[in-house]
């Protein structure tokens, strides 16, 4: 059997691309990290864990359309995944799309109530608080 130069890297290759870009991540290097996982991303578009870290490197990155696309990629492939709903709903919250930022939050801190859920779960209640009453986000400052 030949190999060219066409074809997929080898799956220690794609391994070390995929810890590469988990350490970028843990580094706060997204951009980088992306750049790592695109080996990985092309040979393996439909693996959950390739997808959760890109998401995670996109929503860190503020590349928000991407962010959302990946977690709902994992979505899609793993209902249950309830760090894709987190993800997908920062992503979604981050775009200013509360109600369905708020769908995807509530599921997760159903599935699994970490704190962080929890918190990002308040801060779009208290958002959607604030647009319902048409008031702007302001401090309280008496004047």
């Amino acid at each position: 059997r030949r190999t060219t130069m066409t074809s997929h890297p080898a799956p220690e290759g794609i391994f070390e691309s995929f810890r590469r870009a988990e350490m970028l991540i843990a580094r706060q290097r997204p951009l980088d990290a992306l750049a790592a996982l695109a080996p990985v991303l092309e040979s393996r578009p439909d693996s959950v864990s390739v997808q959760l870290l890109a998401g995670r490197a996109y929503l860190n990155s503020a590349q928000l359309q991407r962010a959302e696309a990946a977690f709902a990629r994992v979505v899609d492939l793993d209902p249950s995944d309830h760090y894709a709903r987190f993800g997908l709903g920062k992503a979604l919250h981050r775009q200013g799309r509360l109600d369905e930022a708020h769908t995807q939050l509530r599921m997760a801190a159903a599935m699994d109530p970490r704190p962080e859920y929890q918190e990002a779960l308040g801060e779009v209640r208290a958002r959607i608080a604030v647009e319902s009453t048409g008031e702007p986000d302001l401090p309280d400052n008496p004047v």
